[in-house]
């Protein structure tokens, strides 16, 4: 089992000192990755309710500080060595593909190859129209932009055709460093269960009961033979408990990574925290 730190850009981490000591404790206590969250904007008094709490609304609130996920992360790439560099997740639809291949494939390659791209269709309708994007083809959207990104990457003459994106001969450097980069499928519905078995490198339900979780798994697997692939090749990262009992529990599931959120506010808390739950779970 692996273990990660969720959350990791947002509320005090915006601010440079903060960032810095907590991805450089990270990486000291034995965390294996760092994944962030992304809002553009969060419109007022919005009526989409947030899928994981019971409120509808963000832990934190409103006002909590989300920077960029990719500039956060390449900031913190250049004080770190071995971290894996994670977007937990980034909204896909609202992105231009073609832009955010080349953000992705030179985050990758000033990092080393430790950058992982982890995508969702987003939950918050009024941020859409905000940004002047159709809400009700994000989906669409999201498994084209998918494609552009994977053959922007991999190949050095791209040619694409799609509803979203049309482009003919057209070149993108560098290139990531393996190739290419993991695309993490986020999202606790079996939609989101299906795509990741269909086109991701991995799956991030966030989190869910173990029941829950467990059909989650099923539909994955399932989609992903039913497209010839090999379900076992899908990295699995998840949210869940501290303790030992939940970390059993979560790699009897065939979980890979368990994702615990930052320990308290200040830096020493978060730090401390880290330290305890690594000396308990990473060893």
């Amino acid at each position: 089992m692996r273990f990660g730190i969720v959350f990791a850009n947002a509320g005090p981490a915006a601010q440079p000192e903060h960032a810095i000591g907590l991805a450089q404790a990270a990486e000291r206590c034995g965390f294996d990755s760092l994944w962030t969250v992304e809002h553009v904007v969060v419109p007022a008094d919005h009526e989409s309710q947030y899928p994981y709490s019971k409120s509808g609304r963000m832990p934190g609130g409103e006002d909590v500080d989300i920077p960029d996920p990719l500039i956060w992360l390449a900031f913190v790439a250049a004080a770190t060595e071995t971290i894996r560099l994670c977007t937990g997740i980034l909204i896909l639809p609202q992105r231009n593909p073609g832009v955010l291949a080349k953000e992705c494939a030179t985050l990758d390659v000033l990092s080393g190859g430790r950058f992982t791209l982890g995508i969702g269709v987003g939950w918050l309708k009024e941020e859409f129209e905000a940004l002047g994007i159709p809400w009700e083809a994000r989906t669409a959207r999201t498994e084209e932009h998918v494609e552009v990104l994977r053959k922007l990457w991999s190949e050095d003459v791209a040619s694409f055709s799609g509803r979203f994106s049309s482009f003919e001969r057209s070149k993108s450097f560098p290139k990531p460093v393996r190739g290419s980069i993991p695309i993490v499928i986020g999202g606790h519905s079996e939609a989101a269960a299906r795509r990741a078995g269909r086109i991701g490198d991995g799956f991030f339900p966030a989190q869910g009961k173990p029941e829950e979780l467990e059909n989650l798994f099923k539909v994955m697997r399932k989609a992903a033979e039913e497209a010839g692939r090999d379900p076992d090749n899908i990295e699995i990262t998840a949210g869940g408990g501290f303790d030992e009992a939940s970390v059993a529990r979560m790699a009897a599931l065939g979980v890979d990574r368990l994702v615990v959120p930052t320990f308290g506010r200040t830096l020493d808390e978060r730090i401390a925290g880290m330290e305890s739950f690594a000396a308990a779970a990473i060893g």
